[in-house]
């Protein structure tokens, strides 16, 4: 076959190809991404060997049901109740998160139950990779450490093992020999990863990608990977604090934007099974906290949202909000100046969730226009008392979904009180053990909690 090498410009973060050097990418627009590389492009086209022929839905067999179980409950309700067999799962997080700890963890149980793992490791040797597992105790004789970066060498030993998990550790660190360009770049991730799918798709075994995240908190590389893999996992939180958020962001073999909840210990990731009880854990009832339950996947999360409103000794108020959508606050403060008569203008205005969680719903809107009024009025709000529901521009609370579901973990965390929309509370088929206040505007809210 007829090769012709051609010289192209190629978009980091996109893939998007240019004969010339771009400073914007026009199909992404970021800045300074466009590396040269040589393309390899076929001048004879291959032949097809066999045609594919359609088949009933009726007549295909299901296999989904057979799960494998990491023995790590928190993963295993992330992946939506388990490993499929011959999926592709890709897992990216900050440096240091856990990417590498958790997966390592959850080979060894895989391990003891179904039998030989393969985990290769591009970055790390076998001697580095051994000391890391006395440190979590680590000693299964069928899990299989490879230091290896080349993919047809890596799927090689992957049929010869037969095993019934792989773990890739990095996607950016391994290549194939039948793309010119350096190990990382665009062309190598979508060539390694392609390899890789039709090897778990060929002999059912599921493969585990490890990616690492730009500054942008992106995973490195194509979008086209995160399109290319049956499930994309999220490790979340800071460096300060020791709970690891793992967020189910893509899953076609389960619900989506799931989350586990891990505590990094020096034994390594250890699930937290009840996070509300952990988020909740040193609330008081002072002026600017308000707890709120917000639903990730298919579970009601109970969290603290604190505020602090102090006068600005700058001429231009400062905003800072740490685990919300900075626009959306910006927005829910705007409503409460114009249509709560708040004057908030000269003031330094800081928003920050408890425990590192990131709330993207807005179920959370109730709760941040309460911490905000509370802080500004010096004034606690009632102990025991969870808040959720939507802000309108024009004022009014809005409905939101699982308002059940909120409640019934409200209750069971041993809550007084629920302050909810009123379209939530009339719709509501259950009764709760606790005291349910709705209202149908901030106004409503205000005069209700602060007078």
């Amino acid at each position: 076959m007829k090769s012709k090498l051609k010289r192209m410009f190629q978009c980091q973060s996109c893939g998007y190809l240019s004969p010339k050097w771009l400073g914007k990418c026009p199909d992404c627009g970021e800045w300074n991404s466009f590396v040269e590389e040589k393309l390899d492009i076929n001048l004879q086209k291959g032949k097809v060997t066999e045609i594919s022929k359609p088949v009933s839905i009726a007549s295909v067999e299901l296999s989904v049901s057979d799960r494998l179980s990491t023995g790590i409950g928190e993963l295993d309700r992330v992946l939506g109740g388990g490993v499929v067999r011959g999926a592709l799962i890709l897992i990216g997080g900050d440096p240091g998160i856990g990417k590498s700890t958790l997966l390592l963890q959850a080979t060894d149980n895989m391990a003891k139950n179904y039998g030989k793992v393969l985990y290769v490791s591009g970055e790390e040797s076998l001697s580095q990779i051994k000391l890391r597992a006395e440190r979590l105790n680590i000693s299964s004789e069928n899990l299989f450490l490879l230091s290896e970066t080349l993919v047809e060498r890596i799927i090689e030993c992957a049929e010869e093992q037969k095993p019934t998990l792989v773990v890739i550790d990095s996607i950016q660190t391994v290549y194939t020999e039948e793309a010119i360009s350096a190990p990382g770049s665009v062309s190598q991730i979508r060539e390694s990863a392609g390899k890789l799918m039709a090897f778990a798709k060929s002999y059912g075994v599921p493969v585990f990608l490890i990616g690492h995240v730009t500054k942008e908190g992106a995973i490195a590389g194509p979008r086209i990977l995160e399109h290319l893999v049956d499930t994309v996992l999220y490790f979340e939180g800071d460096r300060g604090y020791a709970y690891r958020i793992l967020r189910s962001v893509k899953n076609r073999f389960g619900p989506s934007n799931e989350i586990g909840v891990f505590e990094m210990t020096g034994a390594g990731l250890q699930e937290v099974e009840n996070p509300s009880k952990i988020f909740l854990s040193e609330h008081a009832a002072i002026s600017g906290a308000a707890i709120t339950s917000t639903v990730e996947g298919t579970r009601a999360i109970l969290t603290e949202i604190q505020a602090l409103v102090t006068p600005s000794n700058f001429g231009m108020p400062r905003r800072n909000f740490i685990g919300v959508d900075y626009q959306r606050v910006n927005l829910l403060i705007a409503v409460l100046e114009k249509r709560g008569r708040v004057n908030l203008a000269g003031a330094d205005i800081f928003v920050n969730v408890v425990g590192g969680l990131k709330i993207t719903e807005p179920a959370s809107d109730l709760a941040v226009i309460s911490a905000i009024i509370s802080s500004f009025r010096e004034t606690p709000l009632p102990p025991r008392v969870v808040i959720f529901g939507e802000v309108g521009l024009s004022g009014e609370i809005r409905a939101v979904s699982g308002t059940e579901l909120r409640l019934r973990e409200a209750s069971r965390i041993g809550m007084k009180g629920a302050i909810i929309p009123k379209g939530n509370f009339e719709g509501l088929k259950e009764k709760f053990n606790i005291e349910i206040t709705a209202v149908e505007s901030i106004n409503e809210l205000i005069e209700i909690i602060f007078n």
